[in-house]
């Protein structure tokens, strides 16, 4: 297990975010891209249907279920260049709540405004952005707003443009670059002004509540977590 040096604890203790360029690289990397490119492509009607019906968004979609769909979906879930410091940052008792296998369109406005995922209540909340596609500025890349992820921090107000939020940080990137971030903080997708969409991943994780994911909602992945560490991580073993 790779775990975090002392500078990448300290940054994200501080700024509430790490990025790991070539997280994903080589193989693996077009395999999630053959992957992610045959499921958009696949459950696109589907998403066009529903837009049609005033039933889903015409700025983005979500490929359905998609630990179901390939098994690439399931492995970058603990995937070596940034698992480790997702248990280090949750005392080794981490659990995914569910993955985003995104596609956003082109689109002069972005789909969301800025905003934090939870309260500083909730069990500490982390997400992995992984770019599937290289993500030029002005592509929709990933914006936070450093230190936003600290109890004191704030208050902050949604701005009318993206861009005019202050403090934030844009993250561009190339395929295979994965963005760590806090949930408490404050954080977009920025307006995708190109003719290219965006693609991603955004894999959610928490530090363990009891009861927080119940069994019945990763059994039938079970054949590919046949580790107590998978199994833990899955919420397989209650």
């Amino acid at each position: 297990m790779i775990l975090p040096t002392p500078e990448q604890k300290e940054q994200w203790e501080e700024e509430g975010y790490l990025v790991f360029e070539d997280a994903i690289q080589g193989e693996d990397l077009k395999r999630l891209q053959s992957a992610f490119d045959y499921w958009a492509d696949a459950c696109k009607a589907d998403w066009l249907d529903r837009v049609e019906a005033g039933e889903a968004a015409a700025t983005f979609y979500d490929i359905p279920n998609p630990f179901e769909k390939d098994p690439v979906f399931i492995d970058i879930v603990d995937y070596p260049s940034y698992y480790g410091a997702l248990m280090d940052f949750t005392d080794h008792d981490l659990i995914i709540l569910a993955p985003q296998v995104r596609t956003v369109a082109p689109w002069p406005v972005s789909y969301t405004g800025w905003h934090p995922d939870v309260p500083q209540s909730n069990p500490l909340h982390i997400k992995v952005q992984i770019y599937v596609n290289d993500v030029a500025p002005g592509c929709g890349e990933f914006a936070f707003v450093p230190r936003s992820h600290k109890p004191d921090a704030g208050p902050y107000t949604r701005p009318l443009r993206q861009e005019s939020m202050p403090g934030h940080k844009t993250f561009p990137g190339k395929a295979g670059t994965a963005i760590m971030f806090n949930s408490y903080g404050w954080h977009v997708s920025m307006d995708n002004a190109s003719n290219v969409p965006r693609k991603s991943i955004i894999l959610i994780y928490e530090k363990r509540t009891p009861g927080r994911i119940g069994y019945e909602q990763f059994v039938s992945i079970a054949s590919y977590c046949q580790t107590p560490e998978r199994r833990k991580l899955f919420s397989l073993d209650g």
